[in-house]
């Protein structure tokens, strides 16, 4: 049985009296241990999140990660000073950074690789945009994004990371994929994992991160290959995110 995993990404936003805020409703919400919950705030912002998380069953989560451990590479963070401050995933190929960063399948692996390295757990997004869906070219894509980090690892590294299908076209846009497209793409990335071990694809959480909502996350969330979301703007909401929470469990 795989547990649904709920990550809230604040992408660039977010305020001290947000982590607090958030800090007392977690606390007070008695979420489901049936359910696992992360928190990905700005990095400015970890060490009053994981006061703010201390005693709960909330987990931190970093937006990226720079694939060097140490050196001369001003404004970035590496993934051994994201665990110092209880980080456990961190997300490696977002969208917005292959897209506002130019960062390519091998910048994604080497990120994944760095957070491997400092024990954390990537959560490896993949998706397509508008014109690659309009192009019947979604399965060549997001399935070309998976191999190209999980070809690389081995074993037990495979076994350490999410995946979370984020159609490029429903990020941001109020779109969403429905039900049925989402859990055609996350039945594809769990055949292709077959491919590396059977116990890999039948293990492995995919979760949904287009526009996942307190309205939709049900329906989405009821979907055999879909194990919970990996929530944009509705996880900067207190109470939409709790709910979202609740339908996951």
């Amino acid at each position: 049985m795989r547990k649904p995993l709920i990550a809230g990404n604040w992408k660039m936003n977010g305020s001290l009296a947000l982590v607090e805020q958030f800090g007392r409703a977690l606390a007070d919400a008695r979420l489901s241990s049936s359910v696992e919950v992360a928190v990905i705030p700005p990095s400015p912002y970890l060490a009053a999140a994981q006061a703010a998380f201390d005693g709960t069953t909330v987990v931190l989560g970093a937006q990226t990660v720079n694939p060097e451990a140490a050196g001369a590479y001003t404004g970035e963070v590496s993934a051994p000073m994201l665990a110092e401050f209880g980080v456990h995933y961190v997300l490696v190929g977002h969208s917005e950074r292959r897209s506002l960063y130019q960062e390519d399948d091998m910048a994604v692996l080497a990120r994944a690789r760095a957070a491997l390295e400092a024990g954390l757990m990537p959560i490896l997004c993949v998706g397509e945009t508008l014109d690659e869906r309009d192009a019947g070219r979604t399965e060549v894509v997001v399935l070309q994004q998976v191999k190209a980090v999980f070809d690389a690892l081995d074993a037990r590294q495979r076994r350490r990371l999410v995946i979370a299908y984020e159609p490029v076209w429903a990020i941001g846009t109020g779109r969403t994929a429905t039900p049925e497209q989402a859990q055609a793409v996350h039945a594809a990335i769990r055949a292709c994992l077959v491919a590396y071990d059977e116990k890999l694809a039948a293990s492995s959480r995919l979760i949904y991160g287009g526009s996942m909502k307190r309205e939709n996350a049900a329906e989405l969330l009821a979907q055999p290959d879909i194990d919970g979301g990996l929530i944009g703007g509705a996880s900067l909401k207190v109470d939409d995110f709790i709910a979202i929470c609740q339908s996951a469990g």
